[in-house]
């Protein structure tokens, strides 16, 4: 009788190929209380559109900061890519650009 060789652990945001995470996504689905069943499905569609929506701002508050001649992206720099951009200024309300701006003023991010 062999031994069971322990496999090692993957997360759902590596085996979707996210950087986000997708059981914190699921984990607040739940407790939101939006629906009484809620499928991992969503939790990865999620995970996956907050992922392209952070890339998409960062990048366009990075190239703010590099026009002001900046090395650090300032809360600043996300305001005005969000204001100069067609589709997130269309789109975009308060509580995005407030939650962006925790987010960026937690972590200090750089270009």
């Amino acid at each position: 009788m062999s031994a069971k060789v322990k496999s090692s652990s993957r997360t759902k945001s590596s085996r979707a190929g996210l950087e986000f995470p997708v059981g914190r996504c699921l984990k607040y689905l739940k407790a939101g209380n939006y629906a009484n069943r809620i499928g991992t499905g969503a939790s990865i569609y999620m995970a996956a559109t907050l992922e392209y929506l952070v890339a998409e701002i960062l990048e366009l508050s990075g190239n703010a900061a590099r026009d002001n001649k900046k090395s650090r992206i300032f809360p600043r720099h996300i305001q005005l890519a969000i204001r100069n951009d067609d589709e997130s200024s269309q789109h975009g309300s308060w509580k995005c650009k407030t939650i962006v701006h925790q987010q960026t003023v937690r972590s200090g991010l750089t270009v």
